[in-house]
């Protein structure tokens, strides 16, 4: 779990900062109560780990599926393997492999739609619901550890793997409109990224190490 807490400091203040500072802006009154004001940004959360365990035992599901055959398994390693590897270098900024396919569905006119109408609603519920749209949206570190998801081969253990990650994001997302000025002046930020990016490329070479051998055996 430290690449998540490690990528939230980074990755996820990067791509979701936006969404949380709007929903901030728009839609909690600093004069209310501090309790309410945290109930907010804790539902926001709760809704955020929901679609992650939603999505981990989906694809913990599909990848019991690669159990058969030690082939299949091992060239579906190394696929991900690469892909992680990718998703790193992505995150360090020298290659675009997320941000066209995260930019794209990100701005796509249904999503805008709903968001615009949660945006606008004063209720509780509509921070869960923010959430759930915020989960379900691309994010290079959600990807790698869908991946990791997938290899546990379980329904189970593939949603447990989820919610371990939006645990461990919970602390930079809920503190994020405390800190994150002090994060972009001081560089913390991109030093978490590239941590976070270079374990993410480490995992995926020997994911893809294993595939390999796994494939060929």
């Amino acid at each position: 779990m430290s690449v998540a807490f490690l990528g939230s400091l980074g990755h996820c203040i990067g791509m979701c900062g936006g969404f949380v500072m709007a929903y901030s802006s728009a839609k909690i009154d600093t004069s209310t109560s501090s309790l309410r004001q945290f109930l907010c940004h804790l539902t926001y959360n709760l809704g955020r780990i929901s679609s992650y365990t939603l999505l981990g035992m989906l694809f913990g599901a599909l990848g019991s599926v690669f159990t058969f055959s030690s082939h299949i398994n091992g060239y579906f390693y190394f696929v991900i393997g690469i892909m992680m590897v990718l998703m790193g270098f992505s995150m360090m900024g020298k290659i675009k492999f997320l941000t066209s396919l995260e930019a794209t569905i990100a701005f796509n006119p249904f999503i805008k739609k709903v968001f615009s109408h949660l945006i606008h609603s004063n209720s509780i519920a509509s921070f869960y619901g923010l959430g759930l749209l915020n989960g379900f949206l691309p994010c290079g570190l959600v990807y790698f550890f869908l991946a990791a998801a997938a290899t546990s081969g379980s329904f189970l253990f593939g949603g447990l793997t989820m919610v371990m990650f939006g645990l461990a994001t919970m602390p930079a997302m809920l503190g994020l409109g405390f800190v994150v000025g002090f994060l972009k002046g001081s560089g913390f930020r991109e030093v978490m990224i590239k941590i976070a990016s270079l374990i993410i490329i480490g995992y995926g070479i020997y994911m893809t190490y294993l595939g390999y051998s796994a494939a060929i055996a």
